[in-house]
């Protein structure tokens, strides 16, 4: 392609654009007159590795899930060992072991937290989204100094839980505990400290957001999924929320609702799938039982069954 441009050294009109290059090159003197030009013509295809290999103008993108977002360059894979004979082979594994020698700590820490925190995520099934922002905060957190005088894990699960609150995907401290082996009290500390430090806004949990994942463990029917969110509304509106475990009222919730659409669950069965203990069920219970007036509607639906 030709320019109708001057070569502002010899003046010549014999210029040529460099595509993969992205450089417009005077064919006369050789002088690049403009570079880092963006390519507007029709995007390619690939049609094999080749091709892709070939043409391809970018890499992945950077993910707070890798140590380097991405970006860093490792010396040799082990599949190339079998390609090397026995000098190479000892140098491939001096090269590996500077590599390492010459890396930072905070790089060592990141390498080893984030496959701890990509084991989590996985044993909860969490999202990619809360996964890339749970690696924001710990990094984030590791470059503060913030994680000095404190286990490994415990930050990346106080950071895991911070994310999951942020993106509102529901699991509970005693999830995270079970998934990551420290103290629910251990996480929860940790968490509001990194949050504060960090200048992190999180805002209260939701009872509506565990219904769904309550009423599947359950096997709750829709009906009942559906009363159980009005009854956390009308809650809301009598101000019984406030200052209440959000994973206790959502319970009650669905223990009132399975009560009047016919679904007996005990109390032991809902106080398990939700983390909390049978007392918290009850009093939650009884709460929305005298707020909301909701023994009326226990009894017709009884009424209704017998007839």
């Amino acid at each position: 392609m030709h320019y109708v441009k001057k070569c502002p050294e010899c003046d010549s009109i014999n210029l040529f654009l460099n595509k993969e290059k992205g450089e417009v090159i005077c064919k006369d003197c050789g002088l690049v007159v403009e570079d880092k030009l963006v390519d507007f013509e029709q995007e390619w295809r690939e049609f094999d590795s080749d091709q892709a290999d070939r043409k391809r103008r970018t890499g992945a993108s950077l993910s707070y899930t890798q140590y380097d977002q991405g970006l860093g360059t490792d010396i040799g894979q082990k599949v190339d060992l079998y390609r090397l004979d026995s000098k190479d082979r000892n140098k491939f594994f001096r090269l590996r072991k500077w590599q390492y020698r010459i890396s930072t700590a905070i790089e060592r820490n990141l390498k080893l937290a984030l496959a701890e925190l990509k084991r989590v995520s996985s044993y909860l099934k969490l999202p990619k989204s809360v996964e890339e922002e749970s690696a924001r905060v710990y990094t984030l957190a590791v470059q503060r100094g913030l994680v000095r005088g404190r286990s490994m894990e415990s930050v990346v699960a106080g950071a895991l839980y911070a994310a999951c609150r942020r993106h509102e995907v529901p699991r509970t401290l005693d999830e995270l505990s079970e998934a990551s082996g420290i103290e629910k009290k251990e996480i929860g500390r940790t968490y509001r400290f990194v949050t504060r430090e960090l200048g992190i806004t999180i805002l209260p949990s939701n009872p509506a957001d565990y219904i769904a994942r309550f009423a599947s463990a359950l096997k709750l029917t829709a009906e009942s999924q559906s009363k159980s969110i009005e009854i956390l509304e009308r809650a809301q509106k009598a101000e019984l929320t406030s200052g209440r475990g959000p994973t206790g009222i959502a319970a009650a919730a669905l223990y009132v609702s399975a009560l009047i659409h016919g679904e007996k669950r005990t109390q032991r069965e809902v106080a398990d799938v939700a983390g909390v203990t049978e007392v918290t069920i009850r009093n939650r219970y009884k709460e929305l039982l005298d707020e909301l007036d909701l023994a009326k509607e226990i009894k017709k639906s009884k009424k209704r069954k017998k007839d």
